[in-house]
């Protein structure tokens, strides 16, 4: 067997030594703020004067809010059996018109003269980060859809019920029991969604950043600020919920406001250091 001298290089080696150490991150760091439960109302309030700056736009974008809410009644109440896979439709669509109005609001903020033009296009240097972010939220989506199934299938052991038995089912009281645990799975579900998407578009769009860090903010924000946020998604749910009476028209007006308010929403809950 050959010996290896090591006593040498043994001798050239530091008996205790450093540790690596990574350099500080590059860029601006953000701060996840503290909000009140006056915020949402600012929120608001800003987003109805950038709806009110920009109208012609906030109306073509209610159009399209509105129609796709349409869309999905209509094959809600006459192809019920498809109606997971056109919300999941309107779930990849909808990010992206949302963000259209959201670069409106960020031009305000700048100074700059909105455009519908820029409106429409202002994913394109974004899309890899929306695609990852939009296939997050299809996927919750689809887990969300099987759930429910697994609810029905529990309480409704005959066989899917029609179009008009699960309205008769929601609304009768003797299935309080179904009604209760359908709305446990369905907040529990909304929940992560909502939570995972509050303030992660705009900051894709903002920061250009990936999808896992925006969402990863997004969650942040709704944990640390967890009673504000509620307000504010039950405010949203509320508003939308008015909205859709009578035939949704009031998306119209709705829509393009509450996506702008998210803008200031995310300004008012992410703080960046220069």
């Amino acid at each position: 067997m050959t010996e290896i001298n090591s006593l040498p290089e043994a001798a050239d080696l530091p008996v205790n030594p450093v540790p690596y150490v990574p350099p500080p991150p590059e860029g601006p760091r953000r701060q996840i703020a503290v909000l009140g439960f006056a915020e949402p109302f600012r929120w608001l309030a800003r987003g109805a004067q950038d709806l009110w700056a920009a109208k012609g736009i906030a109306l073509f974008y209610g159009i399209c809010f509105w129609a796709m809410a349409m869309l999905l009644q209509a094959v809600f109440f006459r192809l019920p059996e498809y109606t997971m896979s056109i919300a999941s439709g309107c779930l990849l669509v909808g990010p992206f018109l949302a963000m259209g109005l959201y670069d409106v609001s960020r031009r305000r903020e700048r100074g700059e003269k909105p455009d519908i033009v820029y409106s429409l296009t202002c994913w394109d240097s974004h899309l890899g980060s929306m695609a990852m972010l939009v296939l997050v939220l299809i996927v919750l989506e689809l887990l969300w859809g099987r759930a429910s199934l697994v609810v029905f299938a529990v309480f409704f052991n005959t066989g899917m019920p029609s179009t008009a038995g699960v309205l008769q089912a929601v609304f009768s009281p003797e299935n309080w029991e179904f009604v209760m645990v359908y709305m446990v799975v369905g907040g529990v579900f909304a929940g992560l969604v909502f939570a995972t998407s509050v303030v992660s578009i705009p900051m894709i769009l903002d920061r250009d950043t990936d999808a896992i860090s925006a969402s990863i903010t997004s969650l942040q924000v709704f944990f640390n600020n967890l009673p504000v946020l509620l307000l504010w998604g039950a405010l949203i749910s509320g508003l939308v919920l008015v909205a859709l009476i009578p035939w949704g028209l009031g998306l119209l007006l709705v829509g393009p406001w509450l996506g702008h308010a998210t803008w200031h929403a995310y300004r008012g809950a992410v703080r960046w250091e220069a």
